[in-house]
């Protein structure tokens, strides 16, 4: 039986786990193609999505200020992640897209994090990667919005 560890390990083990998770993500990624790609940089792209969004509207979806999802949109259109084009709906207002490469990178991530998952199964076994993930949603608040750029320190 395993013994029961400190309140602040815990933590330091999900952390852990997240960083083993991304470290070799950004690893096999950079091997893949792009080696400008970071962590803040998927949350973005998913939080773009297929349709496509404001600054003011990613900040939202990311819990940023519109001036750091607008820095976040900057880096991301430099390393040819996304475009901006003028919206439909309002010719003020610029709608941040996904470009062919942006596309590449998220369709890469979900197939390595497909091998990673099924690498923590051959370790772990299925009952208990299927345990921890079960446990995880228990204790995970149901809609947690992540500040990607405060716990990153990308502001």
């Amino acid at each position: 039986m395993a013994t029961v560890t400190s309140g602040y390990e815990l933590p330091l083990l999900l952390f852990g786990g997240f960083r083993a998770l991304i470290d070799r993500l950004h690893e096999e990624l950079a091997r893949q193609g792009h080696p400008g790609a970071r962590p803040a940089h998927g949350f973005a792209l998913q939080a773009i999505g297929t349709e496509g969004v404001t600054s003011a509207e990613l900040g939202r979806r990311l819990g940023v200020s519109k001036q750091a999802a607008g820095k976040t949109v900057d880096r991301l259109a430099r390393l040819g992640y996304v475009d901006r084009a003028a919206s439909s709906y309002d010719g003020r207002a610029k709608v941040v897209r996904l470009t062919p490469l942006g596309v590449d990178m998220l369709d890469r991530s979900a197939a390595i994090f497909e091998v990673l998952h099924a690498e923590w199964v051959a370790r772990l076994g299925e009952e208990r990667v299927r345990d921890l993930e079960s446990s995880l949603r228990a204790v995970v608040p149901r809609g947690l919005r992540v500040d990607v750029a405060a716990w990153l320190g990308t502001d």
